[in-house]
């Protein structure tokens, strides 16, 4: 497991003014904190043999056991998606994630942020992570953000984690044989309204259509 240091973030707010915004913010305007090695590199972009839709179809199921979820699968907590996954330049594989709760913190959970996490309320996605594939995935990490009714983005971006209420682990080294398998949490946070929807987004097909689970 990952050792436990201090707590790095950034934070992303929605504004009504987009200018001088960069792109790769998706419009949101984004606060860093102190800097931190990276936890994870981008995932490598995933084949695809046309443009996915940027919003699930309603007609979406859940992929059968084994398969691959397609860009798109709407599920809901506690079930699980079988999904490509690749970390850093070495690692890749199949992974499935079962999204086992999305917790509503309190806004005082969020005072390690300091003063720019005022009026945030956080969420808490507990998930239990499985190696499909059986390659070696050791240390990899994987996130899933946190998104409004419907899919809708929340405005906020974290990283980091709360110890003892949200703990972002990492892969154990044994995490290279078919069946291994880590539970972890992914933090996520809104100043609006609730969130109901965990995302995973990782790879350029699931970056313009995700994977949801709705609570």
């Amino acid at each position: 497991m990952i050792r436990k240091g201090r707590i790095v973030f950034a934070v992303a707010l929605t504004t009504a003014l987009g200018l001088g915004l960069t792109a790769c913010n998706d419009g949101e305007d984004e606060v860093t904190g102190q800097e931190s090695p990276s936890a994870s590199a981008p995932a490598s972009p995933a084949p695809s043999s046309e443009s996915p839709s940027a919003e699930p179809s309603d007609d979406t199921s859940a992929a059968p056991g084994g398969d691959v979820a397609a860009p798109g699968t709407k599920l809901k907590v506690g079930d699980r998606a079988v999904l490509p996954f690749t970390y850093g330049t070495s690692k890749e594989g199949t992974v499935a994630v079962t999204v086992t709760a999305i917790e509503k913190g309190t806004e005082a959970d969020m005072s390690p942020f300091g003063e720019k996490a005022k009026g945030m309320t956080p969420y808490y996605i507990r998930m239990k992570v499985e190696n499909v594939g059986g390659t070696d995935l050791s240390y990899s990490s994987l996130r899933l953000r946190g998104k409004l009714a419907g899919g809708a983005p929340t405005g906020v971006i974290l990283i980091g984690d709360l110890p003892g209420k949200c703990d972002s682990e990492s892969a154990p080294r044994d995490f290279t044989t078919k069946g291994a398998s880590y539970e972890t949490c992914s933090l996520s946070a809104t100043k609006t309204d609730p969130i109901a929807v965990a995302s995973f987004e990782e790879g350029d097909a699931y970056s313009d259509s995700p994977v949801l689970w709705t609570s």
